[in-house]
């Protein structure tokens, strides 16, 4: 039943049709027309940005700040 099945090239049940790569259309000769440059990253705008970029920097600076008071390399009076 299994001998020489991917060289087979008839469908294994009944109904079931083969996966054949359809001819691809010649063009015109023209192109879809190009996406304008929106100037978002990751579809933020300039000012989404720094503000996500500011409270990244903030908690990176709480959590370094804790972890030395954790670790006593710095002391609170």
């Amino acid at each position: 039943m299994f001998d020489d099945l991917r060289n087979s090239d008839q469908p294994i049940f009944q109904g079931e049709e083969l996966n054949k790569p359809q001819p691809v259309p010649k063009s015109s000769g023209f192109s879809a027309p190009r996406k304008k440059k929106s100037g978002k990253f990751l579809g933020m705008t300039a000012v989404q940005r720094f503000v996500l970029s500011t409270l990244l920097f903030l908690t990176a600076c709480m959590v370094s700040i804790v972890v030395l008071l954790v670790t006593g390399r710095i002391a609170v009076f």
